[in-house]
């Protein structure tokens, strides 16, 4: 059964760093890459970081060198650190396997960055 819980969200001044945590079932997180997703209002889900089952790491153009996703496979949780956060960040963000995500999604968690 896939289970995913987001958490970390918050509001933030522009500039300013998050970190957000997204647990999900062990019997999906050790064979998978995972990746965090978000969906601002009247956008699509995007996704915007991955990590592969070995730890390499991939992003979106609006997101490189700024976020940096990381997995604690014994924890079965992968993280997001956000820094130099920017209003346009503003969004809900799910975690997923990526780059085809489960059918099943958490509740999310919001993120909003004030200017």
């Amino acid at each position: 059964q896939v289970q995913l819980v987001e958490s970390g969200g918050g509001l933030v001044q522009a500039g300013g760093s998050l970190r957000l945590s997204c647990e999900a079932s062990r019997s999906i997180f050790s064979i998978n890459a995972m990746g965090w997703y978000r969906q601002a209002p009247g956008n699509q889900r995007e996704l915007v970081a991955r990590i592969t089952t070995g730890g390499r790491s991939f992003y979106g153009d609006s997101v490189k060198d700024r976020f940096t996703i990381s997995r604690d496979n014994a924890k079965n949780t992968v993280y997001l650190q956000m820094n130099s956060l920017r209003p346009e960040d503003t969004a809900v963000y799910y975690c997923n396997r990526a780059p085809s995500p489960f059918p099943t999604w958490g509740q999310g968690t919001q993120v909003t960055v004030s200017s």
